[in-house]
């Protein structure tokens, strides 16, 4: 099992629309067990799949312990993805997890839901608080969508920072540039001064996401943008395994 999150402490940068393609991905192009598991309250994750609000806010319980994660579970239309969606209770989870004193509950949560999942991608609200340094604590991988400016490799240094700081042993982070558009010099700039960083282009057809409801890759699978994602998904698989066959440091 391995644990993938999409996290970015500045909000507009694409990360719901990565985390709900890549999960697509994860169970259509990989074949994995995958749950994608929504963190912020906005809960874009499960609008972006076209999953009905539940009556019963409840998101906030399953920290809490007070009901099970399978009760809270809702499959996809797609095979192998399932969602763990978010709601308004999760308003004060970042308060709630600091009474409750227990450092690593979204690893031990995580770990659970691992019995059932081969890969579990993390929606991550854009803040830096208990929440965030406890999903870092539970990842295997971390994602880091950047807009394309002189500023990107500033504030993935303050991400990085901020991992290493509440981490014993931080989990490798991969940089993506989201919504490039190569007819602006800014942006141009910004891809020379880090061609390894994978790339995401602005394109319409991965906003139709939104409006469609649905992966890019169920209906312009062909598009610049969806070969972007697959391309992202295969990278991420090669670095799990690579994370899976290290040793393991005392």
């Amino acid at each position: 099992m391995a644990v993938v999150a999409i996290y970015s402490s500045k909000g507009g940068v694409g990360k719901t629309t990565i985390a709900a393609n890549l999960g697509w991905c994860s169970a259509q192009l990989s074949s994995r067990r995958t749950l994608l598991w929504d963190l912020d309250q906005t809960d874009g994750a499960g609008f972006m799949f076209a999953l009905e609000a539940q009556r019963k806010r409840q998101a906030r319980s399953l920290f809490a312990g007070d009901v099970a994660a399978q009760t809270l579970i809702q499959p996809s239309t797609y095979a192998g993805l399932d969602m763990l969606p978010a709601d308004g209770s999760l308003r004060e989870l970042d308060s709630m997890l600091l009474r409750m004193g227990q450092r690593h509950r979204i690893a031990v949560l995580a770990r659970q839901l691992g019995r059932s999942y081969e890969r579990i991608i993390i929606d991550c609200p854009p803040m830096l608080n208990e929440l965030s340094a406890q999903v870092m604590r539970a990842a295997t991988l971390v994602i880091v969508p950047l807009p394309p400016s002189p500023l990107s490799v500033r504030a993935l240094d303050h991400v990085v920072e901020e991992i290493r700081r509440h981490t014993r042993r931080p989990p490798p982070i991969l940089p993506v540039y989201s919504m490039i558009d190569r007819r602006r010099s800014l942006h141009l700039e910004a891809l020379a001064a880090n061609p390894a960083w994978p790339t995401i282009p602005m394109v319409s057809s991965l906003e139709q996401c939104a409006v469609q409801r649905r992966p890019i890759g169920t209906f312009a699978p062909r598009t610049p943008a969806a070969l972007a994602l697959m391309r992202l998904w295969d990278g991420i698989e090669r670095k799990l395994a690579q994370i899976a066959a290290a040793p393991v440091q005392a």
